[in-house]
């Protein structure tokens, strides 16, 4: 898995104490801005947190860069619909030989691992052979509508993936960039940094996190799972139990930062 920070707004920081400033004032907003130090940036932005005032927020924005993750996780992901996204497509990239996550629990065992390999390999075998079968009917098609033979090849091709990657299990690799605001990665951070989140997303959204603590350590201070966004789990009798843990893995990565 990487991810990597592509773009952010400019100086996000001053542009959220700027927003919240107004809210505030009946200055005009270069003036707004000229009294704005570094240290009043940051009282702001420490006063937004304690009275939970995060429209603000929506002013900045975060584009991440996915690559090395699951269908399955991807999937998850998208459900996180205030954010812009865009994916590796199967139907008009040749998933031949397509790269594929294994879950470390299956890859801790070794009987497992056989298995799984074994059921990828026939995936992809039969993937490229339905692919070529489907090929070969969509180009002689053409070709009789009177295309040229290069024209239909192409144009065929593109045609198969769309059937053939019916095929294609949730273990395959994507590729994604996502743009979210502040608001919706506080969001997305409290419900996927949690210890109840699937492994893959989760592993994702902490990494989202470090990176983001990089660019505006005071905005995403209080970010994170619940249980250290708003100090209580919500899970109820799901709880993982670990509140202690997981708060004290989310103050070390904030420090190292």
């Amino acid at each position: 898995m990487k991810v990597e920070l592509l773009a952010h707004t400019p100086d996000p920081e001053r542009i959220v104490a700027t927003a919240a400033k107004l809210c505030y004032s009946s200055s005009d907003i270069g003036s707004l801005r000229d009294g704005l130090t570094d240290d009043k940036i940051e009282s702001f932005i420490d006063m937004l947190a304690s009275i939970g005032h995060e429209s603000v927020m929506e002013h900045v924005t975060f584009t991440f860069g996915i690559e090395g993750i699951s269908r399955a996780c991807s999937h998850q992901l998208v459900r996180h619909r205030i954010a812009s996204y865009s994916q590796k497509s199967q139907r008009y990239v040749n998933e031949d030989g397509f790269e594929f996550i294994t879950p470390p629990a299956i890859a801790d065992i070794p009987e497992a691992k056989e298995e799984y390999d074994r059921v990828i390999d026939i995936i992809t075998e039969s993937y490229s052979k339905i692919a070529d079968m489907l090929t070969e009917k969509h180009k002689k098609a053409l070709m009789d509508d009177g295309a040229d033979e290069k024209t239909a090849a192409g144009k065929a091709r593109k045609l198969a993936n769309e059937d053939a990657r019916f095929l294609l299990p949730n273990a395959c690799e994507t590729k994604i960039v996502v743009t979210m605001n502040v608001r919706s990665l506080f969001n997305f951070f409290r419900h996927r940094c949690c210890n109840r989140a699937q492994w893959e997303i989760r592993d994702v959204a902490n990494e989202m996190l470090r990176l983001c603590l990089k660019t505006a350590p005071h905005i995403f201070a209080h970010a994170g799972p619940s249980c250290v966004a708003t100090g209580k789990c919500p899970e109820g009798k799901m709880t993982c139990g670990k509140i202690n843990e997981v708060k004290n893995y989310f103050a070390s990565l904030k420090s190292a930062d």
